[in-house]
């Protein structure tokens, strides 16, 4: 019914598909704020039960210090319900007739009245989370994300989901939610549902450096969508002249793509001593190149180029180096100008007159498809409110 609702009105001309601003913001969910569930807290957790789990290992080691017949040793690595029930067994079995210390004895009932349940509800707990670090028990859908409240800008911890709006003309054209906290992995899922849902790719989209990473501008470069995204230190290599004539920052060093060789500030050539593949916590890969300096000893410049007690060494990945010199092109072209200026009126007075003046701050519903269903109806009435008044 939305993107029904949206073509109309693209069909009456008061918005376009082909020209999207993209931004986000984060919506407290319909949960309690102190029944919550910690991925680092699951893994600490597990990690404690195999460290105890060697100490009591440890413990049988020196009871049969003058015995050849030491048990085999248990596995330690695998902690789940069945091999840590195992691993207790023998450790008991071992310890069956020999006179045991009082606290070893009451940790090992301790560990296996407790352990393996623990270990069950740790497995459905990291079923539930996923790829997520944290969830809401009473909205399990939920993820804690900060949140800014207050007029002091204090950020506080709640559940809640990530809303990412598409819009054109201060209409909305596509709406998400994403359970992760970062804009940045929302973008391409964000991107193909319009796809899907309109059956067209838009010609450019426009969005703030939250958005701009690799995997984004190659998924836009694929699409051969125009975009008008920044990236970190956009501003600060515009407005800070120390930062962008700074001969010793690895941008601004001569680099030879012929013999890819990196030149120091002192002419000292930096040859590619290693090129390794790196992946980020999404999977997206990406190539390194590591150039070093082959004799930084008595360079009068040293101090100022750089700390390291050896040669210097510099990481570049040059695919990421080609995107950010294209997104920079696009952003300080005229064009550019114009729908970074726009942006700021288009999407963002979307987000604010929905949160501030429609007072729409947390989720009614619980559950990832009842919150999409609820957002997809403000959505649409946000839009036909516009129309009506247009």
């Amino acid at each position: 019914m939305f993107n029904q609702v949206v073509l109309l009105l693209a069909d009456q001309g008061v918005l376009s598909l082909k020209n999207l601003f993209v931004d986000g913001t984060k919506i407290e969910a319909n949960a309690n704020r102190f029944t919550f569930v910690w991925g680092k807290s699951i893994k600490n957790s597990k990690e404690r039960i195999r460290k105890q789990l060697r100490e009591l290992w440890s413990y049988v080691e020196k009871v049969y210090d003058q015995e050849q017949l030491l048990p085999n040793e248990p596995d330690f690595e695998a902690i789940d319900p069945a091999e840590v029930a195992k691993t207790i067994y023998t450790i008991n079995e071992a310890l069956k007739d020999k006179e045991i210390d009082k606290k070893v004895k009451q940790k090992l009932n301790y560990a296996k009245k407790n352990w393996p349940g623990n270990l069950k509800k740790y497995q459905k707990q990291e079923a539930i989370l996923g790829k997520r670090n944290s969830y809401s028990k009473t909205d399990p859908d939920a993820t804690f994300m900060q949140m800014k409240d207050d007029y002091m800008q204090n950020g506080q911890l709640k559940p809640g989901y990530n809303f990412q709006a598409s819009t054109n003309n201060q209409f909305i054209t596509n709406y998400t939610l994403a359970q992760t906290t970062a804009d940045t992995t929302t973008l391409k899922d964000h991107l193909q549902e319009h796809i899907n849902s309109y059956d067209q790719t838009p010609q450019s989209l426009t969005a703030v450096a939250g958005y701009g990473s690799k995997k984004n501008y190659t998924d836009l470069e694929e699409k051969e969508i125009t975009a008008y995204v920044k990236y970190n230190y956009f501003h600060k290599e515009q407005r800070d002249k120390k930062h962008r004539e700074n001969p010793f920052h690895p941008d601004n060093l001569f680099y030879n793509k012929e013999t890819d060789t990196y030149y120091c500030p002192m002419g000292q050539a930096m040859k590619k001593v290693k090129r390794y593949e790196s992946e980020t916590t999404t999977g997206f890969k990406q190539q390194i190149h590591r150039y070093q300096a082959a004799n930084c000893q008595g360079c009068p410049l040293r101090g100022s180029c750089h700390k390291a007690k050896g040669n210097r060494i510099i990481e570049r990945n040059h695919n990421l180096i080609r995107l950010k010199k294209k997104a920079r092109n696009l952003l300080l072209s005229e064009e550019g100008i114009t729908h970074r200026k726009r942006r700021c009126w288009d999407v963002e007075a979307v987000i604010g007159n929905n949160k501030q003046n429609m007072g729409f701050k947390r989720f009614m519903l619980r559950g990832m498809d009842k919150v999409t269903t609820g957002i997809g109806l403000i959505a649409m009435a946000h839009n036909l409110k516009k129309f009506s008044i247009a």
